[in-house]
């Protein structure tokens, strides 16, 4: 899935007298409402193979179907393992793909759209779809380096990082990267994430015959 957006402009003619517009969403406020932060499934904590933790402050308020889906695929176990694939410095950092091809996604059925007035700041998180049809999104995000408001409104933004942009400014760089930084686990703040598979311990290395010698030789 990758980033790129295309305005898209719509006309009508309309011979009877048009309806009042909609009034516009009020705008919503850049840190996210006591209530939001007092429930703790709403943070999602990213433990990256590059040795650090990325805590993200997921916005319900904002998108509450996107953040609900995170919430379910975390639960599952979904993210642990996953790679980040698409990494441009000073843009994004993109994962959340099984496959790692940019390709994929999980077995549930796309989203819908749930735009909203947060920007794209550093650190901001949003659902990656890809670039022909907004209700594409799936499992894939992407986190921000730098602000870039020609993404604003095009993407659905759900969250921020709070802790760990650290982190997030050492993912292996590339299209896709030659070493990628991995999701080691992937678990919320209410810790309802099965644990990470263990580690399989690398194979002991055959043991060498050896030849008696002399001290000296």
């Amino acid at each position: 899935m990758k980033l790129l957006a295309l305005p898209l402009f719509a006309f009508a003619l309309i011979a009877a007298k048009p309806e009042a517009p909609a009034a516009p969403a009020a705008a919503l406020p850049i840190n996210a409402p006591a209530d939001v932060v007092a429930n703790p499934a709403n943070q999602l904590i990213l433990q990256l193979s590059n040795g650090g933790t990325v805590v993200i402050q997921m916005r319900p308020d904002a998108a509450p179907n996107h953040v609900q889906r995170i919430q379910t695929l975390v639960r599952q176990g979904f993210y642990d393992g996953t790679i980040f694939h698409r990494v441009i410095p000073g843009f994004m950092a993109q994962g959340g793909d099984p496959t790692g091809t940019g390709e994929g996604g999980s077995k549930l059925p796309d989203l819908k759209a749930e735009f909203n007035s947060l920007p794209h700041l550093r650190g901001t998180v949003a659902a990656a779809r890809t670039a022909d049809s907004p209700d594409t999104a799936n499992s894939q995000f992407y986190i921000m380096f730098a602000p870039n408001a020609s993404l604003d409104g095009q993407y659905t933004v759900f969250g921020r990082v709070i802790s760990g942009m650290d982190a997030v400014d050492k993912i292996a760089p590339g299209e896709p990267p030659a070493q990628p930084t991995k999701i080691v686990h992937a678990d919320l703040g209410d810790h309802s994430a099965p644990p990470p598979a263990p580690a399989t311990p690398a194979p002991a290395p055959a043991a060498t015959p050896t030849q008696g010698k002399t001290p000296g030789n």
